[in-house]
């Protein structure tokens, strides 16, 4: 690993001892203050504030008064370009971006070049990701090339390492695929993950359908392009029996959907990015292209349903959707311009922004940001239980900063929120016991 930004990066797995910081542990229901020693890269000791502790020899005291500390942050959806694109991003740069943003573990989408649908390209972002800033999780694809023709060989690709399965990037049209892969998968212990949209609704548009888009002379992609998929997916989930996560909900539809399976009983889980409950249509302004996605920015209602679903567990992640693209991509005209905007760095206070005005508490915040990821992935974090792996990210909930285009530590720069003004910040992350990213 390698300093970027400024930033210090420890690689020693010395012991730590991080005293007077707020622990928020939603899983082991802890939200008090309390110094937390770290040995050999896991939890070992809490201390009450004042109590005593004899730490070991060389232990590094660190100071978190005022901070909260928090489970690392897990991001389940994030497209690192390697291979194939690395003029845009790699995975050493994504997990020094993901590092600044208080992300201990992400899980990249297939979408590469070639696409991740085998084991081999599986064993080269597993080979790249050895000993960069957070843990990568490899997604494998459903489909051969995600062609949306033909299942690709999920145990060749489970053995390699993935966590989970997803065309995303385009939808698995075929239902009868889709439903196979559903059925398959579960002989794997692999999750899918739906990127739902009805292609023949979306096709050619630009941004969200509405007077905007009218005013704009765009032409649209409409709500029920994302809310006919979702319906089809849960349908198919809960005839086969078989879990399925829906990928960057955007709309009220989707989300009242998803709410009424949960309510049936049907095993879904649902994720949405900080744009969807933080910008609407209006942001895409004077065609701006850093505020075009897929699915696009949808309206005033949409953005509160959102935030609704968050609010009442109907969406249990977090996720950014993090899309780097160079300016040959995004300095285009707008209905030609990249779908996709980075957002690493830039979800956390975001997110925080939920919890200050009263919409979130802390705890949720964690939960949808760190306990939920682990738990819907199956992979290791969200638990601060002693003994566990020390993967944790530490806030500064009062920190004030300009979000600008030279600190961004992403190779690319496609953001919405440039020169906005952010509260709350990571300042220190830790994976296994190493500090990957500091500004204590």
């Amino acid at each position: 690993m390698s300093p970027a930004g400024g930033n210090y990066i420890n690689q020693s797995h010395g012991p730590l001892f991080l005293q007077n910081g707020r622990v928020i542990d939603p899983l082991n229901n802890m939200d008090r203050q309390a110094d937390v020693l770290i040995v050999d890269g896991r939890i070992a000791q809490f201390v009450e504030p004042g109590g005593k502790i004899e730490t070991p020899a060389g232990c590094e005291r660190i100071d978190l008064a005022g901070k909260w500390l928090l489970p690392g942050l897990i991001d389940m959806h994030v497209h690192l370009r390697e291979p194939g694109q690395e003029y845009k991003e790699t995975i050493e740069s994504g997990a020094r971006a993901a590092a600044a943003g208080g992300f201990t573990a992400v899980a990249c989408m297939p979408n590469t070049f070639p696409v991740n649908d085998s084991q081999g390209v599986t064993a080269l972002i597993m080979a790249k990701a050895a000993g960069v800033a957070c843990r990568v999780y490899p997604v494998g694809s459903i489909s051969s090339g995600a062609r949306g023709e033909e299942l690709a060989d999920f145990g060749e690709m489970k053995r390699a390492g993935v966590v989970a399965i997803s065309d995303d990037g385009l939808p698995v049209s075929n239902g009868q695929l889709f439903r196979r892969a559903l059925e398959y998968s579960a002989n794997h212990g692999l999750l899918v993950i739906s990127h739902s949209e009805e292609v023949s609704l979306s096709r050619g548009g630009a941004m969200n359908e509405g007077e905007t888009s009218i005013r704009l002379g765009l032409p649209g992609i409409p709500n029920v392009a994302e809310s006919i998929s979702v319906y089809r997916d849960l349908a198919l989930a809960k005839y086969t029996g078989q879990p399925v996560h829906i990928a960057h909900v955007s709309t009220v539809e989707a989300v009242e959907l998803i709410r009424r399976a949960k309510a049936m009983g049907c095993k879904v889980s649902a994720e949405t990015a900080p744009h969807y409950f933080t910008l609407t249509e209006s942001d895409v302004g004077d065609y701006n292209t850093n505020a075009k996605m897929n699915p696009p920015l949808r309206s005033e209602a949409d953005r509160q349903a959102i935030i609704a679903g968050l609010a009442d567990g109907t969406i249990d992640v977090i996720a950014t959707d993090h899309a780097p693209h160079s300016r040959l991509e995004k300095e285009l005209e707008f209905d030609q311009a990249a779908n996709g905007i980075i957002g690493l760095e830039t979800s956390l206070p975001l997110t925080m922004e939920l919890v200050r005005q009263g919409l979130l508490s802390a705890a949720g915040m964690v939960e949808l940001m760190s306990v939920n990821p682990a738990r819907i992935l199956g992979v290791e974090g969200g638990d601060l239980g002693i003994g566990r792996r020390a993967d944790l990210t530490v806030v500064d909930p009062q920190k004030v900063f300009i979000y600008r285009e030279e600190t961004i530590v992403s190779k690319s720069k496609n953001s919405p929120f440039i020169d906005r003004e952010l509260t709350g910040k990571a300042v220190l992350t830790i994976m296994g016991g190493v500090i990957t990213h500091r500004e204590l």
